[in-house]
């Protein structure tokens, strides 16, 4: 008999990452006012439009956005239905690995049965059903088992200012789960941001999608990843987690703990050395 796994939406969560300087926009982006808090397209601000396009999916009370302390109060004033705690700042940016374990411990003292998903705040995304049906299809997978689930999107030239994963084998939906709209890969390498005739190679073979920086998966495979991977950032996920559930201490404990961590970006310091990575195919715009 197959196990059926039901998902609560409640343990649904999302991490948006608005901590940027916006400094390719400079000097329309400043930076009290980068990138994602500013009006390009449309008549809303890029991490508006992120929160927007999460909130069919997941309550509005499990989007936290990190910042840092310059832009927190502007990002509030954006996302006034967020609560106030949700938007958290850092006391200084410490790249992507430190603002995902921030992120995964704030989940975990909401929840230890939560999945999150960690996603930039300055994507333009204009298929957003495509987007919501791809992220469902992830949450689900993230929530099963051991898969830390990344949405690679197909590139549409050998551009160089990317990074790249090498798809493997296509999965098999997990059992007693639905037939994903989504196809799922293997992720079998994780490449920097190559030159030119390289790039040109990866987008002929077919076999590489875009590093799109998104990332799901459940508080508990993300923990035990960074134990395995980065012991440093488990023990200080740990802290921030007893902290996390009062706002005023957590602030406290950063203020004094951020800028002693390590500097290093999660593909580096998790994706390029887990073995259970999986390729969303994003197959949207």
């Amino acid at each position: 008999m197959k196990k059926t796994i039901s998902i609560n939406p409640k343990d649904r969560f999302v991490i948006i990452m608005a901590g940027g300087r916006g400094e390719r926009f400079w000097p329309i982006s400043r930076e009290k006012t980068p990138k994602q808090l500013i009006k390009l397209l449309g008549d809303r601000s890029f991490l508006q439009q992120a929160v927007d396009r999460v909130t069919p999916i997941v309550p509005q009370e499990n989007i936290f956005v990190i910042t840092n302390a310059v832009q927190a109060p502007e990002v509030r004033k954006q996302l006034p239905k967020l609560p106030k705690e949700n938007v958290v700042a850092e006391p200084v940016g410490r790249d992507t690995c430190a603002a995902v374990t921030l992120g995964a411990a704030m989940v975990g003292a909401r929840s230890t049965t939560g999945v999150m998903a960690v996603l930039p705040a300055d994507h333009v995304i204009p298929e957003e059903k495509k987007f919501q049906t791809v992220l469902g299809d992830c949450f689900d997978l993230a929530a099963r088992g051991q898969a830390i689930v990344t949405i690679g999107i197909k590139p549409t030239e050998p551009a160089t200012g990317y990074g790249y994963i090498r798809t493997g084998n296509v999965l098999p939906p997990p059992a007693g789960a639905k037939k994903y709209k989504t196809t799922m890969f293997k992720a079998e390498r994780f490449v920097e941001k190559p030159n030119y005739e390289t790039a040109l190679e990866y987008v002929n073979s077919g076999n590489y999608r875009w590093n799109a920086g998104m990332f799901i998966w459940s508080f508990v495979t993300v923990t035990n990843g960074l134990e395995a991977h980065q012991p440093e950032m488990a023990a200080a996920c740990h802290r921030w987690f007893e902290a996390a559930k009062s706002p005023a201490k957590l602030a406290k404990v950063l203020a004094k703990e951020y800028p002693e961590i390590k500097k290093v970006s999660i593909d580096y310091a998790l994706m390029e050395k887990a073995q259970n990575v999986v390729v969303a195919d994003g197959s949207f715009a």
